[in-house]
């Protein structure tokens, strides 16, 4: 039986992405993949400023980079998502939405600001009914290595 696996991806954190990617394919080859971008709301009082037409366009710049990203990625079968609201909220909303099995999310290494303030990644640990698997940017190294 294959499994829904979530990937989100931060179009800024290419590199990243594609690691959680080899993960999620490693993980289970046949699985169905859902590569997620989850879009900052613009604030009320910018969108309010802005014609319908220039919102739409931006998503679907996103929609465009995402699936340019696939395709660089080697990622031929894949569903494309764009979500706008918090990160994290956004990524659990839609692993409940697609009934995933598996979220595989890209960490970075924390700063302080994360032990302060928490990051996505964290987040969506704390927060999945499913499981969740944490691809660190810089594994650790062993003592061979």
């Amino acid at each position: 039986m294959s499994r829904t696996i979530i990937v989100p991806v931060d179009l800024s954190q290419q590199a990243a992405a594609v690691r959680a990617l080899a993960e999620a394919r490693q993980y289970d080859p046949d699985g169905k993949l859902m590569l997620l971008h989850v879009v900052p709301p613009l604030p009320n009082y910018v969108a309010a400023e802005l014609p319908d037409d220039i919102v739409k366009s931006r998503l679907e710049q996103v929609q465009q980079a995402l699936r340019g990203f696939a395709q660089r990625a080697g990622v031929a079968e894949a569903d494309t998502v764009i979500r706008e609201g918090h990160p994290g909220r956004a990524i659990l909303s839609y692993a409940d939405e697609a009934g995933a099995d598996l979220i595989v999310v890209a960490s970075h290494d924390p700063g302080w600001g994360d032990f302060l303030l928490g990051s996505v990644a964290a987040f969506v640990v704390r927060h999945a009914h499913c499981s969740v698997l944490v691809v660190r940017q810089h594994p650790r190294k062993t003592a061979a290595g």
